[in-house]
């Protein structure tokens, strides 16, 4: 085996499930990447989805709330699993890359707009954004199904982000969050991210929790 064969094989894999839409899950994804530069990890993104998420309670949400779940949040995810399909898993990294940076430190939002300068930036076929507005979506059932294999593994009464990591016998074992703000850099993020690990070693470990006190800070992004 190669050197480059066996330093790939030794990489601890993190599956990471998120929503274009959501601020908090951006946040993370950001913190990840920064792990991959100093820890020997490899994160393999899914997709996720907040509206599919809220079904169950739509009519309990608040009407902004429900409103955003009920049109916005369906549409860059839509374009995202349309990508997934034609393009493969490989694309989903560099289009939610892409995608968060408009959306979220640009400040353009889940628009149209920003879909489509998106694709432009991953060099994507345009016409993936027909699929912005499908209201019969020809990949729902794919989008269910990857949406499903994330809370299969953490439980329902999660949002975005979902990571899931190697546990002490090698079984995945998956967490909402870590929500965090700034994204933590160097060796904050992998200060982090061994602490990760450690309460995943812990049989029973399930949350720990504080208040919010600050929104989602995209300045060092």
């Amino acid at each position: 085996m190669s050197e480059t064969a066996s330093s790939s094989a030794a990489k601890t894999p993190v599956d990471f499930w998120f929503d274009p839409l959501c601020p908090w899950a951006w946040m993370t994804s950001r913190w990840v990447l920064e792990v991959e530069k100093v820890r020997n990890i490899e994160v393999r993104w899914h997709i996720m989805s907040l509206a599919v998420l809220n079904e169950p309670k739509i009519d309990e949400l608040p009407e902004e709330y429900r409103e955003l779940l009920e049109t916005k949040a369906w549409q860059p995810i839509r374009v995202v699993t349309a990508a997934w399909q034609k393009h493969g898993s490989d694309i989903l990294g560099p289009l939610y890359t892409a995608l968060g940076t408009r959306i979220h430190n640009e400040g353009q939002g889940p628009t149209r707009e920003a879909v489509e300068g998106a694709l432009a930036d991953v060099g994507l076929p345009a016409d993936l954004i027909e699929y912005f507005d499908q209201k019969d979506f020809e990949f729902d059932a794919e989008l269910r199904a990857s949406h499903k294999e994330g809370i299969d593994k953490v439980g329902q009464d999660v949002g975005t982000p979902v990571i899931a990591v190697p546990g002490p016998d090698g079984e995945q074992i998956a967490f909402f969050g870590p929500v965090v703000t700034p994204a933590p850099k160097g060796e904050e993020a992998a200060r982090l991210w061994d602490g990760t690990l450690a309460v995943a070693s812990v049989p029973g470990f399930y949350e720990i929790k504080r208040t919010r006190t600050a929104g989602p800070d995209f300045s060092n992004l």
